[in-house]
C-alpha cells in the first residue's frame, strides 16, 4: 500500500509570511504584484496589517519611516522590476542603520541565468546597501533565513536586510512544519544582547574624563538604535557636560533640553566650532567619522585634543580609526558608567549655554530683518521665517517632519531656535545623512499611522515633493489626515544655489519648474488645499489644514535663499562641494 501524506501543504509565501510574524514584524508595506502573491496570501491569512503604495519606492521609505520611529523592523515586500524602484529606499536606510528587512519575490530559480522573465540580479544590487543579503533556494529553510536576516539587521549595528525568494519557491508547496524538526535557531525574536565594556578599557575612558577641563559628547546613531537617549540627557545634566547631536540624523534629546546644545556641525551651527576646537575630550558616542562628521573627509577634530569613539558594534568602530581611543560598549551601559566619574564642568557648560543664546539671537535678529523685506519679493516668504511659523502654530504633541534639501537645512536651524526659546514638539524626522529628496511624504504617514491622534505636519520643497509626492495616495488611501507644507520658490534651489557660485556665467541651469498649484493636486484628489502668497495668511491656512481631517497642503509661495550649510560647500569654483 502507498504511504500518502496527509499533512498540511502551504506556499513557500506562507512559509515566509509565517516566520516573520514569528520574529515579531508587524507591518508590511508593498505595491502588490504577481510575484509576490503567495506571500501576501500568507500575510492575510497571519492577519499581518499590509500597506499598498503607489510605488516601491514609496513602500520602503513608509517601511523606513515606522521603523525608525518604532525602533523595530518592518517589511518592504516588492518584486523584481520592483527592486530596482525601492533601491533608493534601502540606501536611505542604510544611511541611518535603520533594520528594515526588504524582500524580493524574484524570478524562478530554476531559469536564473538564462534570461528568466524579469531577471535581476537583486542580491548583488543589494549587497553593497545591506547589511545581509541573501537568495533562498531551498524551500525547507524559509525560516532559517528569515531568521538569519533579523539577526543581522538587529544585533551589532542595526541595518537594512535584503531576502530574494525566487518565485518559483514562493509558489511551490510544502509541509507545513518543514523544518521544524530541527533545532538551528529560535523561531521568536530574541532580547537583543548589549556589549557591556571592559572594566579596564572602560577604566582608562574614565580617568580621560576625569582629568579634562573642557569635555563635550557627541551622540549618534547608537544611542537612538539601543534606546539610551534619556541615559544621554540624565548624562549631560548630571555632570555638566554639553552635548551634540551628529549632523543630519534622529533628534535625541529635545531642544529645549539645557545640556542639549546642538548639532555637530561648523556650517548649521556655528557654535558648535568653537566648542569642539577649544575641547580637550571629544567622546563621540554611537557615531561614525564618516560622512556625517566632515563628509568622509579626515575629522575636523584637532590633533592636540583627545578623541574617542565608543560603540556597541564592532563594525562601526572600524570606521573610527582616527579616534585616540576607542571603546566597545553599548551607549547606554557606558552613559550610566560615567555618571561615577566624580567631577562636573559647570563654567564650560554654561558658556556653551551662553553661545548658544547669543546663536539664536543673531538669527532672530537676522531671519526679522530680511522678512521686513517680504515687500521686496512680492510676499515671498524666507524659508526659515516659513519653518519658524509652522512651529509657532504646532502643539506640544504634534509630530514635525521635513523633506530633504534646502528645506531640511533651514528646518534644523529653525528647530533650534524654537527650541531654545521654549518650543516643544512631540517628535521631529527627516532624512538621513544623504539628505534624499522625496522621502518626507512617506515618514508623514509613517508617523501619522503610528500616532493617529496627533497632527503631523511636513514641510517639503517643491523638488522634494515632486520626488516623492506620489505617496500622498497612501495617506488618502489609509485615511491618515497629514499636513504638508510646500516651500513652493519654483525649483531645485540648493542646486541652483551651487551652481551659480561654480559657473563661470554666475548662472544656473536645468534647475527651475514652473508655477505647480501643489494646493490643487491635494483639493483633486479629495483633499483640503490652500495657496498662501503672504505671511500674515500662514497661521490661519494651517489651522485649517490642520482641522480639515484629510490630508491637506497649504502651497507657500517663498524666496529662494541659500542656507549656510550650501554656502559654505560651494564656496570656491577649483574644488569640490564637499572638501
Amino acid at each position: 500500500m502507498d504511504f500518502i501524506n496527509t499533512k498540511p501543504l502551504i506556499r513557500g509565501g506562507a512559509i515566509l509570511a509565517r516566520a516573520l510574524k514569528e520574529k515579531g514584524v508587524s507591518h508590511v508595506f508593498t505595491l502588490a504584484g504577481g510575484f509576490c502573491n503567495p506571500a501576501l496570501e500568507g500575510f492575510m491569512e497571519c492577519e499581518m496589517p499590509v500597506i499598498n503604495t503607489p510605488h516601491e519606492q514609496v513602500a520602503g521609505h513608509l517601511a523606513d519611516g515606522h521603523t525608525r520611529i518604532t525602533r523595530k523592523p518592518t517589511v518592504c515586500l516588492v518584486g523584481p522590476e520592483g527592486f530596482a524602484n525601492a533601491v533608493p529606499a534601502m540606501l536611505e536606510a542604510a544611511g541611518e542603520r535603520s533594520p528594515v528587512i526588504f524582500v524580493t519575490g524574484s524570478s524562478t530559480l530554476k531559469r536564473q541565468g538564462a534570461g528568466g522573465f524579469k531577471e535581476i540580479d537583486d542580491v548583488a544590487i543589494a549587497a553593497p546597501l545591506v547589511k545581509y543579503s541573501v537568495r533562498i533556494t531551498d524551500g525547507a529553510r524559509i525560516s532559517e533565513f528569515v531568521d538569519r536576516a533579523w539577526h543581522a539587521a538587529t544585533t551589532g549595528y542595526p541595518g537594512p536586510v535584503h531576502i530574494s525568494l525566487p518565485v518559483d519557491i514562493m509558489f511551490s508547496s510544502f509541509e507545513e512544519d518543514i523544518g521544524r524538526d530541527e533545532r538551528p535557531f529560535q523561531r521568536s525574536a530574541r532580547p537583543l544582547p548589549r556589549a557591556w565594556p571592559e572594566p579596564e578599557a572602560l577604566e582608562q575612558i574614565m580617568s580621560l574624563l576625569r582629568h579634562a577641563k573642557r569635555p563635550i559628547i557627541i551622540g549618534g546613531h547608537g544611542i537612538w538604535w539601543s534606546g539610551a537617549e534619556k541615559a544621554f540627557e540624565v548624562a549631560g545634566q548630571t555632570l555638566k557636560i554639553p552635548l551634540y547631536n551628529v549632523p543630519y540624523h534622529q533628534k535625541l534629546l529635545a531642544e529645549n533640553c539645557e545640556a542639549y546644545m546642538g548639532l555637530a556641525d561648523f556650517h548649521q551651527y556655528h557654535p558648535s566650532k568653537a566648542a569642539i576646537t577649544e575641547a580637550d575630550l571629544v567622546i563621540m558616542i554611537g557615531g561614525r567619522l564618516d560622512n556625517q562628521m566632515n563628509f568622509g573627509n579626515p575629522p575636523f577634530f584637532p590633533t592636540e585634543q583627545t578623541l574617542v569613539c565608543v560603540n556597541g558594534s564592532h563594525e562601526e568602530l572600524g570606521y573610527n580609526r582616527a579616534a585616540d581611543f576607542i571603546l566597545l560598549s553599548d551607549p547606554g551601559a557606558f552613559l550610566e558608567a560615567i555618571l561615577s566619574v566624580g567631577e562636573t564642568w559647570p563654567e564650560w557648560f554654561d558658556l556653551q549655554r551662553k553661545r548658544r543664546a547669543e546663536w539664536v539671537m543673531e538669527w532672530t535678529d537676522h531671519v526679522a530683518g530680511e522678512t521686513a523685506k517680504d515687500g521686496e519679493y512680492f510676499g515671498k516668504m524666507h524659508p526659515l521665517q516659513l519653518s519658524l511659523d509652522v512651529q509657532g502654530v504646532m502643539g506640544d504633541e504634534d509630530w514635525l517632519i521635513f523633506d530633504g534639501g534646502n528645506t531640511h537645512f533651514w528646518s534644523e536651524i529653525a528647530v533650534n531656535i524654537a527650541g531654545w526659546k521654549g518650543k516643544k514638539l512631540g517628535g521631529i524626522m527627516h532624512p538621513g545623512s544623504y539628505s534624499l529628496l522625496g522621502v518626507g511624504v512617506s515618514f508623514a504617514v509613517s508617523a501619522k499611522s503610528i500616532h493617529p491622534n496627533r497632527n503631523i505636519v511636513l514641510i517639503s520643497g517643491d523638488g522634494a515633493f515632486l520626488s516623492g509626492g506620489l505617496s500622498i495616495e497612501a495617506a488618502f488611501q489609509e485615511n491618515l489626515p497629514i499636513t504638508v507644507v510646500i516651500d513652493n520658490n519654483g525649483g531645485l534651489d540648493c542646486i541652483s544655489q551651487q551652481q551659480e557660485r561654480l559657473f563661470a556665467s554666475g548662472k544656473h541651469f536645468a534647475t527651475d519648474f514652473r508655477d505647480i498649484p501643489f494646493h490643487s493636486m491635494f483639493e483633486g484628489l479629495g483633499g483640503h488645499g490652500e495657496l498662501v502668497e503672504r505671511r500674515e495668511d500662514l497661521g490661519p491656512a494651517l489651522q485649517r489644514a490642520m482641522s480639515s481631517g484629510k490630508p491637506a497642503c497649504v502651497n507657500v509661495k517663498c524666496r529662494g535663499v541659500i542656507s549656510p550649510i550650501v554656502a559654505a560647500t560651494s564656496d570656491k569654483r577649483e574644488k569640490a562641494s564637499i572638501e
